[in-house]
């Protein structure tokens, strides 16, 4: 079994110990009402995404994601909360540098990384830490930890993972030669994601968008080879208009961020049907570390 297959297997456990940290880092995690930004590379820029529409969509405050290397430097905010497994890439490290006048925290996988040094508020989810390149549980638990501070988490989310790892995938799909990803509001970032898992695992060619912007020219790429899945709740009339391209349609019925774990099965299935390893995907390392010189 690869370290992907075995990490990805292990998230509902790792979601149940990170929504149950939640209560304890008063202080550490952003308040009601402070303005934050979060930022991250990758995956993690994925999850800042989902967090920061989920934050502000429930009235916590203002909050913004950008990449790293994005980050509009003459914007002031309350707190900068940064995402990364490693703890070492180099655009995050770079940006925590650059903030010392505001308050930065950290949600990292590995304690004796640089960036725990460079944070005023380090939060340390080594349990979730991974050994594949790419990311799976790192990633959910970090987006659940604050999903859990956010009031926003139940026990139902963890079932909803048990039964994406339990259930047989969607027939028909390995097959498929495009994918693609929608969400609304916080799955936005979700289905970002699950196109980069395909990406990266299966180097499969994988689109994302917002649900609503599917229409607006996306949807001409879709064929007979096409599977387009939906991460949440569909707007209405949207599965009826994917089926007359006849590309198959996968409606999410789970929670959107178990539904994640649905795709990253499927990218996983996808990579061992093409004598993959998802273990080391091609031109990809464990953290993206860059000469300064």
């Amino acid at each position: 079994m690869t370290h992907v297959a075995r990490e990805l297997a292990s998230q509902p456990d790792c979601w149940r110990r990170a929504a149950g940290m939640a209560g304890g880092l008063a202080g550490q995690l952003p308040a009601s009402g402070e303005r934050i930004a979060v930022v991250g590379c990758g995956t993690s820029y994925f999850m800042a995404q989902a967090y920061a529409a989920l934050r502000e969509g429930s009235g916590q405050g203002e909050t913004d994601a950008f990449a790293a290397s994005e980050f509009p430097a003459g914007r002031r905010y309350d707190r900068i909360v940064a995402l990364s497994r490693s703890g070492t890439t180099t655009e995050v490290l770079g940006l925590l540098a650059q903030a010392k006048g505001t308050r930065r925290t950290v949600i990292i996988g590995d304690p004796d990384s640089p960036m725990a040094t460079m944070a005023d508020d380090t939060v340390v989810l080594d349990f979730a830490d991974e050994r594949s390149v790419v990311q799976t549980r790192f990633a959910t638990s970090a987006l659940t930890l604050l999903r859990a501070q956010l009031g926003l988490h139940t026990d139902a989310v963890v079932e909803d993972a048990q039964v994406a790892l339990a259930e047989p995938l969607p027939t028909g799909l390995v097959e498929c030669t495009q994918f693609t990803f929608l969400g609304r509001g916080w799955s936005v970032g979700l289905a970002n994601e699950g196109a980069l898992k395909m990406r990266e695992a299966a180097l499969s060619w994988s689109e994302a968008y917002p649900a609503m912007e599917y229409r607006h020219g996306p949807i001409s790429i879709s064929t007979r080879s096409t599977a387009t899945w939906m991460l949440g709740d569909a707007p209405a009339g949207l599965s009826d208009e994917v089926h007359a391209t006849g590309a198959r349609w996968v409606a999410g019925g789970l929670d959107p961020l178990a539904e994640l774990v649905r795709v990253q099965r499927l990218a996983l299935a996808i990579a061992q049907a093409r004598g993959l390893d998802p273990d080391r995907p091609r031109h990809l390392t464990r953290s993206v570390i860059l000469s300064t010189a």
